[in-house]
């Protein structure tokens, strides 16, 4: 009989996901919920773990107890991953969760965010339809959940393991999300396309508007310019009215103001783009849409040249589950802690009917 790896509590099992996936991490309310530390506490129990030949079905997660969860001996554990197969009509007293729960185990938990994430592999050479156990722990992930690891051993483990199983663009989005996410006392340094740097109060709007400066501006402007940046208590953080004047455009700081305005000078005719910045509350709304519509009409400024963005920290945020609905059609949404990507939310209607072909993947 082999020797089954220590056990951690539950409790400290779930601390560990709760480091191992910290905010930002894709899918992470499913990769630290109960239902996935119950997974990698019952994978460890029976020793699913890559190389020692036991594999799991999601369905022994749901008739674990916490009867049998306080026996820890490896005769009672391997005695237990060997009647959690058998097959059972019988009802199991005190069982974690119900027979309908195995999709939320098996899809939303084990496929859907522990596989991507790489803390997962599944057996290979299975028809889709086998019953037979697939799923077992990555053994370089397991051993994250050795109790021997004190608090600096296990940080530097974490490190390794996310910098070899997770995405890049996911290390990225981590690293934002934690700066993001920490409203410290020190001020907030942008630097402008035209070289020129200006501080901002501390907090998360200004973190926005840093990342709206020195990444959204880079990624989709070709020829950039900042003609009003604004802090969350209207204090003005940059004015270029020359600039506006330029392309026609007059700034009258008594009125209802975005958050930033921006200029894209490349096009024969510039882009003038409004920008709310979004930390709580405020999205580009269809009223509020309007409202800066009629700020570039009364510039002489064509609606078909202007473009609308929310801005957000992050799609795991409070701030833009709470917003989302209130988003105006046609305009766009962007988030700090994914420079790279932008979501359009395409205005449907009018005799041209677009389809997916027609734009780039």
């Amino acid at each position: 009989m082999s020797t089954l790896p220590p056990l951690l509590p539950f409790e400290q099992i779930q601390a560990r996901l709760l480091q191992i996936f910290p905010e930002g991490s894709p899918n992470r309310a499913n990769c630290v919920w109960e239902i996935s530390t119950s997974t990698v506490f019952v994978m460890l129990y029976i020793g699913a773990i890559e190389g020692d030949g036991l594999w799991l079905r999601p369905d022994q997660i749901l008739r674990m107890t916490d009867a049998q969860s306080e026996l820890v001996d490896n005769v009672s554990r391997t005695n237990w991953e060997q009647e959690s197969r058998k097959n059972s009509k019988g009802e199991i007293a005190g069982r974690w969760y119900a027979v309908g729960t195995r999709e939320p185990v098996r899809d939303d938990t084990i496929r859907n965010a522990l596989i991507p994430n790489g803390a997962v592999i599944e057996r290979t050479g299975l028809a889709t339809t086998s019953p037979a156990p697939r799923y077992a722990l990555r053994k370089s992930f397991a051993q994250l959940f050795d109790p021997a690891l004190d608090t600096e051993e296990l940080q530097s483990a974490i490190s390794r393991w996310r910098d070899e199983y997770l995405s890049k663009g996911a290390i990225a989005r981590i690293a934002i999300r934690r700066q993001g996410a920490v409203a410290n006392m020190d001020q907030v340094l942008v630097r402008f396309p035209n070289g020129e740097t200006q501080n901002m109060a501390p907090g998360v709007s200004s973190k926005i508007a840093k990342a709206l400066i020195e990444q959204f501006v880079p990624h989709f402007l070709t020829e950039p310019g900042v003609i009003w940046l604004s802090e969350s208590r209207k204090k003005v953080v940059s004015r270029h009215d020359e600039l506006a004047r330029s392309i026609g455009l007059v700034i009258r700081p008594d009125r209802n103001l975005p958050d930033a305005i921006l200029v894209d000078l490349a096009p024969l005719h510039p882009l003038l783009i409004f920008v709310e910045i979004v930390a709580t509350d405020g999205p580009i709304s269809a009223e509020r849409k309007a409202a800066l519509a009629d700020l570039a009409a009364e510039a002489k400024f064509p609606f078909e040249h202007v473009a609308f963005v929310t801005a957000y920290l992050d799609r795991s945020e409070p701030a833009f589950k709470k917003t989302v609905d209130r988003i105006a059609w046609g305009t766009f949404v962007w988030f700090a802690a994914e420079p790279e990507n932008l979501i359009r939310l395409h205005c449907g209607g009018g005799e041209h009917v677009a389809r997916l072909s027609d734009w780039p993947q």
